[in-house]
């Protein structure tokens, strides 16, 4: 059940998306399409909702659970810039927009990029774990909110792992392989 609800959210929350930049870009409704845009967040709430009222009546977590507080976390950390990246292409292929700037490939751009992507990894992370505990806290139920936890160390690995990952290009930038090498001379 929960499991559903979270792809209809993930669904949910691109079709707001899609309507927003839709009338934003074809119908000429800068504030029809911000208000779609800004509903965004309602879907949020509706998961956590959802996910309370489901684990306060009695289920016991599950994985399934405790994404929705992943999704949660994600949702509010990356989202701004889920919905930026969606209006720079819409705005370019429908309404004459520049085209979107190539992202950094190679050296310090590079390095930086990836750095402010695993600052807002720990963003959602925080965000989600702060989700995960209160559910914990509310059902007050260690033996049925278990899986809860479970969540959290596995993300808390996945954070790590990008953070090594993520800060690696600072001592090994990325090198620009279609640059000519330097001639001796």
């Amino acid at each position: 059940m929960i499991t559903a609800f979270i792809i209809g959210c993930e669904i949910a929350f691109w079709l707001f998306v899609l309507a927003g930049l839709f009338c934003r870009y074809m119908l000429k409704q800068k504030t029809a399409g911000a208000v779609l845009l800004l509903c965004t967040p309602l879907v949020d709430l509706a998961l956590v909702v959802a996910t309370v009222i489901d684990l306060r009546g009695g289920a016991a977590a599950n994985f399934a659970h405790g994404l929705a507080a992943v999704y949660i976390g994600v949702s509010i950390a990356y989202g701004h810039r889920m919905i930026k990246w969606a209006d720079e292409r819409f705005a370019h292929r429908f309404a004459g927009g520049p085209a979107p700037a190539p992202l950094p490939k190679h050296g310090r751009a590079h390095a930086v990029r990836e750095i402010k992507l695993w600052l807002h990894h720990l963003a959602a992370w925080a965000i989600g774990c702060l989700v995960l505990y209160g559910m914990i806290a509310y059902v007050g139920d260690g033996d049925r909110t278990a899986a809860l936890l479970g969540v959290i160390r596995v993300w808390s690995i996945a954070l790590a792992v990008d953070f090594v990952w993520s800060f690696s290009y600072l001592l090994w930038p990325k090198k620009d392989k279609s640059a000519s090498p330097l001639q001796s001379g």
